[in-house]
Order: structure tokens, then sequence, then C-alpha cells
């Protein structure tokens, strides 16, 4: 438990309290406002003052759930904001149907005052399609990074946790809210409080702007064999344009057959079916997050012949690209 009597000396001393202005989205993931909010209200504690207050705002400022189902009751709609305010947008599932009308016309308005404005876990989408992140680096998690880069061009995404870009501030998701509040309230009073609300939340690594959100190819696919890792990361990384297996080889000095075999030994599969597997999932998440038409997913995808994607797409899912879309359909943005 945090204790009041530890309290931290502070580099400044603010005259009022930093407010921050929670917008919750329907929807909106728990783990990601939760980390937010209390990495804030440590930061109190621990200090012995009141450096932050917040209120948590939303459209029809009476209630919002989140994706685990719990309700929580808003203190205000969508009204006016101060430029001294920090906007942060909390996201979560289905983040283009979350993104309303209303939410971008109301984060255009109170971008004009100048105020710090960020986006928690999927609500860089958010910022993106209300214009605020055009020509800055950004961040949004990892599921939803196809998607993003298909529909912002503008927008310099990035692998990171979290970016601040100038008055723009994007997070990842789940815990990289932490990161960002921690890195919040080190600018703000010395880095001897973030270490102490970092303590309090048995929070023992902290990450920075240039630790990346995934894990690395060797962890995430429980094999550490450096060959293979590095053909696997180019597959990932040339979905639009399919390297043939050959010259996957011999960029990594190996024969085709060794090639097949490692795959076949640490993958029960050939390379070109893993390939073909991580073609098919971008594709997925692209037909499920974007209004892209299926034969531009299909290219997006590598795929030159809409008929082959859609042969593929069926064997692999048991449907067609085009009842996935359908079955979708309220995910797209209105």
């Amino acid at each position: 438990m945090d204790d009041p009597r530890q309290t931290i000396k502070l580099e400044s001393v603010p005259s009022k309290p930093r407010r921050f202005i929670f917008v919750l989205l329907d929807q909106f993931t728990l783990l990601s406002f939760a980390s937010a909010i209390e990495a804030i209200r440590i930061a109190n504690r621990m200090s012995g003052r009141e450096l932050y207050e917040w209120k948590l705002a939303g459209e029809g400022g009476e209630m919002v759930s989140c994706s685990a189902g719990t309700s929580f009751a808003l203190d205000m709609d969508l009204g006016e904001v101060t430029r001294d305010d920090t906007i942060l947008v909390c996201g979560g599932m289905r983040i283009q149907t979350a993104t309303t009308k209303k939410l971008v016309s109301w984060l255009r308005r109170e971008a004009r005052k100048g105020p710090v404005i960020g986006g928690l876990c999927t609500a860089g989408y958010s910022l993106a399609k209300a214009g605020l992140l055009d020509g800055k680096r950004a961040t949004i998690h990892w599921e939803n990074q196809d998607s993003f880069t298909e529909e912002f061009d503008e927008v310099t995404l990035t692998k990171s946790v979290f970016v601040v870009d100038g008055n723009r501030m994007t997070t990842a998701g789940g815990t990289s809210s932490i990161d960002l509040m921690l890195k919040l309230i080190a600018d703000d009073h010395g880095e001897e409080l973030a270490n102490a609300v970092a303590d309090q939340l048995i929070y023992s690594s902290i990450r920075t702007d240039q630790d990346t959100q995934r894990l690395s190819v060797p962890t995430r696919i429980g094999v550490r064999h450096p060959k293979l890792s590095l053909v696997i990361q180019k597959m990932e990384q040339n979905i639009e344009e399919p390297i043939s297996p050959s010259i996957l080889a011999r960029e990594v000095g190996m024969s085709t057959r060794q090639l097949e075999r490692l795959f076949r030994r640490y993958l029960n599969r050939s390379p070109k079916r893993y390939y073909m597997e991580l073609r098919l999932q971008k594709a997925r998440n692209l037909l499920m997050q974007t209004d892209m038409s299926v034969i531009n997913v299909a290219l997006a995808c590598g795929f030159a012949s809409p008929s082959h994607f859609s042969k593929c797409y069926r064997a692999h899912y048991d449907t067609t690209p085009y009842r996935e879309r359908g079955s979708h359909a309220t995910r797209l943005s209105i």
C-alpha cells in the first residue's frame, strides 16, 4: 500500500493541479484507463499534494461501459475544456464505431485551443480521424497497426509503447499508459516522484518511447534459432510484395532445403505455408477494421488475383472475404 507519510520532495510546486479530462469511448479498455489514472492518483498520495485532478467525460455525459462490461458514471459531456487541460481519449474495442462524428468534431474544436491531447490504446485512431496526428509520429495497439497504416498516410506510425510528439501523445494500450504517465510525472515534478510511483505500482522496468510494444520474434514464436527469426522478420516486413523462400534462404546464408527443414522442425509447416498464414492474418485484420474493398485488401496482402485470395482465405478461415466483411460491418467507421 502507498504510505502518505513517505512524501517525496518535489522539484517544482504547481500553483494549481494539472487537470486530466479522460474521454471514455464505448467499449474502452479498462486496463489502459486504470493504469493512467492510478499513476496520477499515487503521485498525489506520494507527494502529499494535489498535483493532479481529473474528470471523466463522454458522449451524453451519463454512463459508458468498458470492454469488460463494467459501467462508469461520467462527470461531464463532451463540453468545453481549457488550454491548460490535458485530454486523454481512452479507446478499446470497435474503435471505428466508437469514433463518432460528434467526437471527431469535438476533438477538432478543442484542439484549436492548443491543449495537450492523447490517445490511449486504440484511441490514436480517433485522433488521426480528427486530423490531429497529421505530420506527427504516433503509435497504436499492434493489432490495429495494419489498418491504421492503410488509412492514415499522413501519420508516421511507430511500434513504440508510447509516443510524445509536440502536444500529441499516443500509447499502444495495456500497461503502456503507466510508462506515459511516469514520463509526464517526471517532466512535471522530477524523476524521484516518478520512480516512487513506479515502486508503488510494483513496476520494476520503466519503458521509454524507444521500447517496442511486441515481444521479439524468438520470444513470440518460442524459437530461438537466429536464422529462423531473421527469415520470419523479413516475412513480416514484406507482406504486400512477398519474397520467395529461395531468396529468403539465400539472404540468411542457407539452401532452400535447409530452410524447409528448419520450418518443419520448429513450426511444423513449410515456409510457404507460414508466409501465407501471415498474409491471411493481415488480410483478416484489414477486412474487420477498415472499409477497404476486398480487391484492395488482396493487393495489400500480396495477392494479385482476387479469386486466388478468396480461395486461400476460404481454405484457412472457412469463410469468404466477402462474408467476413459482411459479418463485421458494424466495426467499420461511420
